[in-house]
């Protein structure tokens, strides 16, 4: 193929993950009542799921801390627009979500063909391992570290005078931050797969800096999260043990990679 024929195989394939994103955006914008009452606006709930079962928790345990009777903040939206903008937003933001797999797969299929017969064996199911972390990236964030955060930051308060009554802007932003902050990190082990074969990562390196990078984990925790050692932890623990698997999988590939070497010398 020329050059303007993979240009017109590119375009075509980016036209198809662009649309997949409008339809399932569009769905998301004509169900109004649902996304926002059932998924947005749920973690600002005393009902939501996670903020049930930190109850039942507290209760098993024989405290009741972990009950919450009341979030003690109010979500207003002050500009004129505001309201029509976040459904716009929101709509968007989910359309990516949910057509993420589809549109990677879209991408994928255009890079491919363009490898070695080795390459694309070693890269065989990426599309499956890079969709189910980003989605159990996206749970994670929405079911874990969004609750915790929400309910530490609408309990903050430097004087019980001062109300808490947030944008919803302010309300999304937070959200949305957080749960594809966690979406993304998920992907550590396909990140470290392909650096491995690349020869840019090894087991070795980064087992030499273990301590450096659980520095670094620590510190993307406070940054994506709220200043409390609770939250920071519960995004921390899961990325430290992403860290270890993606050492595994340098190493398996390191394995196989001297095995197949020592196969053709013997040959």
């Amino acid at each position: 193929m020329s050059f303007v024929d993979h240009l017109e195989e590119l375009r075509w394939h980016i036209i198809r993950a662009f649309a997949s994103i409008l339809v399932f955006g569009t769905i998301a914008f004509l169900a109004k009542g649902f996304v926002f009452h059932d998924i947005i606006l749920a973690p600002s709930r005393t009902d939501f799921l996670s903020y049930r079962v930190m109850c039942d928790v507290g209760r098993y345990l024989g405290s009741e801390g972990l009950c919450f009777d009341d979030m003690g903040f109010t979500i207003q939206s002050r500009q004129m627009s505001g309201q029509f903008t976040m459904h716009l937003l929101v709509s968007a933001i989910l359309g990516l979500a949910c057509a993420f797999p589809y549109a990677f797969w879209e991408i994928w299929r255009f890079v491919k063909p363009g490898l070695f017969p080795q390459e694309r064996e070693n890269s065989r199911g990426a599309v499956f391992f890079v969709s189910i972390l980003f989605v159990m990236g996206l749970l994670f964030g929405y079911y874990v570290v969004s609750p915790i955060s929400i309910n530490f930051l609408a309990g903050y308060q430097v004087d019980p005078t001062i109300l808490n009554e947030f944008d919803l802007s302010s309300y999304i932003s937070t959200l949305t931050t957080l749960c594809l902050a966690c979406a993304i990190m998920f992907e550590m082990p396909v990140v470290v797969f392909f650096l491995t074969k690349a020869g840019l990562v090894s087991a070795e390196t980064m087992k030499l800096y273990r301590r450096h990078a659980l520095i670094i984990i620590l510190v993307v925790g406070a940054i994506i999260t709220p200043p409390d050692v609770i939250s920071q932890l519960l995004i921390s623990l899961p990325l430290m043990l992403l860290y270890e698997v993606s050492i595994h999988i340098s190493e398996s590939i390191r394995k196989k990679d001297l095995k197949k070497l020592n196969e053709n010398n013997t040959i």
